[in-house]
């Protein structure tokens, strides 16, 4: 359904892999291989935490329903803007309307959220997951899309607290609440999460055959394998990106990340770890 980005490590102009990279996410959104749509023109957004952000500021967000590629502004703001951690995302509709309140990613507090991917027959769901929003919550959905409903579902059942088990407790609701409606794989997807310092990326279905997600290796271990091209000298030391797609041609740039797993992103390491293997 769409296709993103997530950055952390050294202040870094987010041009620099939105728009620039070989395979830029700008590129993806009029060409994307490994999706199931190719064009990705419903939309973008763009989130970012300040470059002296410190542990719980809020991050700022620019929404547009212009295709990535035909907005200027977005080429201004991320050539303006230095940030140690910032989300992008570019949409194809599959059913909410256009408008800015049903890109990506979405806020609450210091948390920032996106998700590449559906819930299947989410009309069929949407009462009871809806219901399930603590009241407190509820205020902060300002558009239609499952995602949306999704991030403030996990934030009820302690998100903030425990960001893995809040995911796993939705996605568990999710499931149950589909097969109670006759839907036999309810869940489909990658989720992007962070708190501003953090980055978890989820991949995972309930029918084990979930959207692509790949992360890049230690910028290091690039420059060593590819000691002569002069771009690996922009990024710095803990320079790391997850993404829908690799952004280059580069072998062993790139790492897929498995089914069913989190890959966890904190201090410029990497972690993955099992997410409802049982389950997939």
């Amino acid at each position: 359904m769409c296709r993103w980005l997530a950055y952390s490590g050294e202040p870094l102009q987010p041009s620099t892999v939105i728009l620039d990279a070989q395979h830029s996410l700008v590129k993806q959104s009029l060409n994307s291989p490994l999706g199931a749509e190719t064009v990705n023109g419903d939309g973008f957004g763009f989130g970012w935490y300040p470059r002296d952000s410190v542990a719980g500021s809020v991050p700022a967000l620019f929404h547009s329903t212009e295709p990535a590629w035909n907005d200027e502004n977005l080429r201004e703001l991320t050539q303006a803007i230095e940030s140690p951690l910032f989300f992008s995302h570019v949409r194809a509709a599959g059913g909410p309307p256009i408008q800015q309140s049903n890109c990506h990613p979405f806020r609450y507090e210091n948390w920032m959220f996106m998700h590449n991917g559906f819930l299947t027959d989410f009309a069929k769901m949407k009462r009871d997951l809806v219901f399930a929003v603590d009241p407190s919550l509820y205020p902060y959905i300002h558009g239609t899309t499952d995602s949306e409903v999704l991030f403030h579902l996990a934030l009820t059942l302690g998100l903030s607290d425990d960001p893995i088990a809040g995911i796993t407790k939705a996605v568990q609701m999710i499931e149950s609440v589909g097969h109670e409606h006759g839907i036999n794989f309810p869940m489909q997807g990658t989720i992007a999460l962070s708190d501003g310092a953090t980055i978890w990326a989820f991949r995972y279905s309930t029918q084990g055959r979930s959207r692509s997600l790949f992360h890049s290796v230690d910028i290091d271990t690039l420059r060593e394998m590819y000691p002569d091209i002069e771009r690996l000298k922009i990024f710095g030391r803990s320079a790391r990106v997850v993404v829908s797609e690799p952004l280059n041609d580069l072998p062993g740039a790139f790492i897929e990340v498995p089914e069913s797993t989190v890959a966890i992103l904190d201090a410029g390491e990497y972690h993955h770890q099992p997410f409802l293997a049982d389950a997939a």
